[in-house]
């Protein structure tokens, strides 16, 4: 899409004309819903999250539960970005004019807030069984972790192909073999207290993946709330994104620069640039492609002045 420059009032009130180059456009797109592959491991996942669950609370391991939580917290991720496609496709209403973009940051921070929740809940559990030992079913433990390992090497050989070209598939391939390994540790911890009948093992071990899904979660909650903030995404450093405009033919300032997220996969800049008189020539095409190109950033809206105007306070 081209830049285009017309002269308009700004919104907040002066009557000098400026130029306003507008485009949308994404540089990483959200997760394509027409691949089969992101439905069937979120059904499976989902299914398995629910069984595994469930048979924690039978056999008494706070290693399973956890376990699940850690499936859990993937199978939210495969929804998120399900849903950010969905939305993505979404026509904007009158009152929402940048769409639902937003309700994907809103996703990913619900999502890390729940995690911690259900890491809390799972944490006191284990807490408890250490001081108050319980007697887990060590062959119910190995049969369900076991059937866990398979469930994610299966899921993780449907992201096989393409993982190297789309970031999202190698995201999801990451993911699930990380899982495999998760239960596949969990299948080793049934063993070990089938053989020495080390109950404490359990909660121990449960406590470990707690802390594994913590760490994990520390980074969405992090970026999340950065995004909810509308701070830069995480990538674009601001400075340089200044710098570059500011090395573009004919600009001698830029100011009231922004930067933000309108959903976990398109970023927005506005910005005022300062420039000689009448070097207007392709400078808001030379922006907006700078921008996406360099940056990644689709949405570009620039204001051209031939000095700096009384209505920007920061300026």
């Amino acid at each position: 899409m081209s830049a285009h420059h017309h002269p308009h009032s700004h919104a907040h009130g002066h009557g000098r004309a400026h130029g306003h180059g507008h485009a949308h456009g994404h540089a990483h797109g959200p997760v394509d819903t027409g691949d089969w592959r992101y439905g069937v491991a979120l059904a499976i996942n989902l299914a398995f999250v629910c069984i595994e669950f469930g048979y924690g609370l039978i056999a008494n391991s706070t290693a399973l539960m956890a376990d699940a939580g850690h499936n859990l917290a993937d199978v939210l991720g495969l929804a998120m970005a399900g849903g950010a496609a969905w939305l993505a496709r979404r026509a904007a209403p009158s009152r929402r004019t940048y769409g639902f973009g937003k309700a994907t940051i809103l996703a990913a921070l619900g999502n890390g807030v729940l995690l911690v929740f259900a890491c809390g809940a799972i944490a006191m559990e284990a807490i408890r069984r250490l001081s108050a030992p319980i007697e887990p079913a060590s062959t119910t433990i190995m049969v369900v972790a076991g059937i866990g390992f398979v469930v994610n090497i299966g899921t993780a050989a449907l992201f096989l192909k393409g993982r190297k070209e789309d970031l999202n598939v190698r995201g999801a391939y990451l993911h699930m073999v990380a899982d495999a390994a998760v239960s596949l540790g969990v299948v080793v911890v049934g063993l070990a207290m089938l053989m020495t009948g080390w109950s404490w093992i359990d909660p121990l071990v449960g406590l470990a993946i707690v802390v594994i899904i913590l760490f994990g979660t520390w980074g969405l909650l992090r970026d999340s709330f950065d995004l909810a903030m509308d701070s830069a995404p995480a990538g674009i450093d601001v400075g340089e994104v200044r710098a570059a405009l500011l090395a573009l033919p004919g600009v001698q300032d830029v100011h009231d620069l922004h930067v933000w997220a309108l959903s976990t996969t398109e970023t927005a800049l506005t910005a005022h640039l300062v420039h000689a008189p009448g070097g207007t020539d392709g400078l808001l095409a030379a922006a907006q492609g700078l921008a996406r190109d360099r940056f990644g950033i689709g949405h570009v809206t620039v204001q051209l002045e031939e000095a700096a105007q009384p209505d920007c306070p920061t300026c």
